[in-house]
């Protein structure tokens, strides 16, 4: 929970922070995307340094790093280290594909993914409790975004003290060299991709910053895949990362992502689109939003994560996977075609947090079937990455869209403000997202032929979805390493 809080609680506040800082909105912006580019750098890395070195310490210093970021933003009146703490909780990222590592040692292979499930829920749980938190201590004239960071700086140490006393050490550490190198080329290559998605609209979709970030992003990335097929130690096993389970599973999360924060912030500014002026939206404030509008989707996807555990164990994750999409498409499409009463709005968004957090639920299971033991960490760290980009994406493109066609008669002085069509279109695009999940369910994700364990190699590149032999099919799939230590 604290991974999502700290991504999010920043973004209904950067117009109060704007004010407090004399800044403008474009370098305001940094606030939110400085987190997103670390995140990208943090994520494989110690995801992998857990893989190598044990998921507690790791874990511990991810944290430590966290905890020292909202201290300093909590403290800070200056933009320039405000962003540099926001740069240090970006860390926190890693904790997530972390902290299922811990589980996939820890927990009996039949409780594993009923505990994945809560585990990744709480991800979109705490985005809403993010939100509805920032609105409560910023609600009212004269307040001071610093109590913002002090809240998370409590929960940060909170979740520390926490992990070190009650996570447990785990087994042996694998041990290995560290590959810098293609640490340094991936974080490269993610930056490169991030930055011009979320300053896209500051700088312009054609312009001259946005297409060489484009452009690094993708030479980058070649010169990131040919150092991982050097290297004797990669950081990313290119055999596992190019799988059919783990490729597609990586796709859904972008697209679950992108859904998620579509909804987040579609909801946001309709909420608080004022009626007089454009004739549709409600007039609400922060605090009205965060607690009318977005806590019941969040408190529906923390209930779904949990509901979304029994289904990955008794039906699989890739059928749970597919009605995350049903529920996630379903609350768009309710969105798109009627977002005029409070009541539409509400019911819709709880659709769409169902299908977020069943679609979290169903991706680690996923992931933790088709990779060894050894990979769980950056395997997972893979696939924060896809849905934070996924995030990203989705941030930009309903800015970007809300931004674009304004309502040309509003008197002189005020604000622009997005025409309703910009609403209806934003949600009908996340409902495609949500439509192109299933269609990864159906045709990325089918079942190959079980096989014998013996059979299947642990790093084979183009084998589909071991089958647990001798276990119902209702059982998810398990990696033949994890098959064997559970037998």
């Amino acid at each position: 929970m604290v991974v999502s809080v700290m991504l999010t609680l920043v973004v209904p506040i950067l117009g109060l922070m704007q004010q407090a800082l004399h800044t403008s909105v474009a370098n305001i912006s940094w606030v939110a995307t400085a987190t997103l580019l670390s995140a990208a750098v943090f994520t494989p890395l110690f995801g992998r340094l857990g893989d190598q070195y044990g998921k507690k310490p790791t874990m511990v210093v991810v944290m430590g790093v966290m905890v020292a970021g909202c201290v300093l933003a909590a403290t800070t009146h200056s933009l320039s280290w405000l962003i540099v703490a926001r740069v240090l909780q970006g860390a926190a990222t890693a904790i997530f594909p972390l902290a299922l590592s811990v589980l996939r040692e820890e927990v009996q292979p039949e409780r594993l993914p009923t505990a994945m499930a809560l585990i990744s829920g709480t991800l979109a749980f705490g985005s809403g409790v993010a939100l509805v938190l920032t609105g409560l201590l910023t609600h009212g004239p004269g307040t001071d975004y610093h109590r913002v960071f002090w809240l998370a700086t409590a929960l940060a140490v909170l979740a520390l003290a926490a992990v070190v006393v009650l996570v447990p050490s785990g087994p042996a550490r694998t041990g290995g060299r560290v590959d810098v190198l293609g640490a340094a080329t991936l974080a490269a290559a993610l930056v490169l991709l991030l930055l011009p998605i979320s300053q896209g609209q500051a700088w312009g979709w054609t312009g001259p910053r946005t297409v060489a970030c484009f452009v690094g992003a993708a030479a980058m990335a070649t010169v990131w895949v040919l150092v991982e097929r050097r290297v004797r130690e990669p950081l990313v096993d290119l055999r596992m990362f190019v799988r059919r389970p783990v490729l597609f599973t990586n796709l859904a999360g972008l697209f679950v992502g992108f859904g998620m924060f579509a909804h987040f912030i579609g909801v946001s500014y309709l909420a608080q689109t004022p009626a007089t002026l454009t004739g549709y939206g409600f007039g609400a404030s922060v605090l009205r939003t965060s607690v009318q509008y977005l806590l019941p989707s969040a408190i529906v996807a923390l209930f779904a994560a949990q509901l979304g555990g029994s289904l990955v164990r008794r039906f699989g994750a890739r059928s749970t996977l597919a009605l995350s999409a049903v529920a996630g498409g379903g609350g768009f499409a309710c969105l798109t075609l009627a977002h005029d009463t409070p009541f539409s709005v509400i019911g819709a968004g709880m659709a769409v947090g169902a299908g977020v957090s069943l679609g979290y639920a169903a991706m680690p299971a996923l992931i933790v079937a088709n990779v060894a033991p050894h990979q769980s960490g950056i395997a997972n760290g893979i696939n924060s990455i896809s849905r934070t980009a996924g995030s990203a994406i989705g941030s930009a493109v309903v800015m970007s869209l809300l931004a674009s066609n304004p309502i040309a008669h509003l008197s002189p002085g005020t604000p622009a403000l997005p025409s309703e069509r910009q609403f209806t279109i934003s949600f009908a695009i996340a409902g495609v997202a949500f439509g192109l999940v299933a269609i990864i369910c159906l045709l990325g994700l089918r079942t190959s032929p079980s096989r014998p364990a013996s059979e299947i190699p642990a790093d084979a590149s183009d084998a589909g979805p071991a089958e647990v032999t001798g276990v119902p099919e209702a059982t998810p799939d398990l990696h033949p390493a994890v098959r064997g230590r559970s037998a």
